[in-house]
C-alpha cells in the first residue's frame, strides 16, 4: 500500500538540495497506460497519509501539506518563470495567488503526473476580459519534464523558476502527492 511518510516528506528539502540518492521511480513512469488505468480503476487514491489541505508560500518556494490543521509536510517547489505577483493573463509566466481546489488528476507524458489547479476562476476570466486578454489556464501541480524523469537534476530544476505558471515537485513528491490528493482538496497560493 502506498502512502506518504511523513518523516521522509520532512526531510525532503535537505534530500534534494544534497542531492543524495536516486528516487526509487518504475523504468517507465511516463507510461500513461498505468496512469490511466489508475484513474478509470479510482485507484488514484489512499486514505493512509491523505493530504487535506495544500498551502503554497511563493516567497519561500515551498509548498505545505496538512492534514487538519496539523504541517505534516514541508517540500521545496519550483513556480512560474516569473513568479512575483498574481497571474494577469496566458503567457505571463506566472502562477496565480488565490483560493483554488484540485478540479481532477492528469497523466501526462510530458509532466509525469499533475494535479490540476482549479484556475481560471471566474474572477479571473472576467478580470483578463476586461483588459482584452486571455486569461491562460491549465495551470497545474506538476513533476518533472521527461529528460529529469531519473531525478538527477532534481537540484537543479528546484533551484530555478522554470515553469510556464504551474507548480513543479520532483518526481518521486509527485508519486506521494498523487495518492495522498482527492479531487477538490483545497490549494492555496499567496
Amino acid at each position: 500500500m502506498r502512502y506518504i511518510s511523513y518523516t521522509v516528506l520532512l526531510s525532503l528539502p535537505i534530500f534534494f538540495f544534497t542531492g543524495c540518492g536516486e528516487p526509487a521511480l518504475p523504468k517507465d513512469q511516463y507510461n500513461m497506460e498505468e496512469c490511466r488505468e489508475e484513474l478509470l480503476e479510482a485507484n488514484d487514491f489512499k486514505s493512509e497519509g491523505s493530504i487535506d489541505h495544500i498551502i503554497v508560500e511563493k516567497t519561500e518556494r515551498k509548498m505545505y501539506l496538512y492534514k487538519g490543521n496539523e504541517t505534516v509536510g514541508v517540500l521545496p517547489v519550483s513556480l512560474g518563470k516569473n513568479p512575483v505577483g498574481h497571474k494577469q493573463q496566458q503567457g505571463d509566466n506566472r502562477t496565480p495567488e488565490g483560493e483554488f481546489f484540485i478540479h481532477r488528476k492528469l497523466c501526462s507524458p510530458k509532466y509525469y503526473r499533475s494535479l490540476c489547479i482549479s484556475y481560471p476562476r471566474p474572477e479571473d476570466i472576467e478580470n483578463a476580459q476586461k483588459r482584452g486578454v486571455k486569461p491562460g489556464g491549465d495551470i497545474t501541480i506538476h513533476a518533472q519534464p521527461k529528460w529529469n524523469a531519473d531525478g538527477k537534476q532534481d537540484a537543479y530544476t528546484l533551484s530555478q523558476n522554470w515553469t510556464q505558471g504551474c507548480v513543479a515537485v520532483t518526481n518521486s513528491v509527485m508519486e506521494e502527492l498523487w495518492y495522498a490528493v482527492r479531487e477538490g482538496v483545497p490549494v492555496t497560493i499567496r
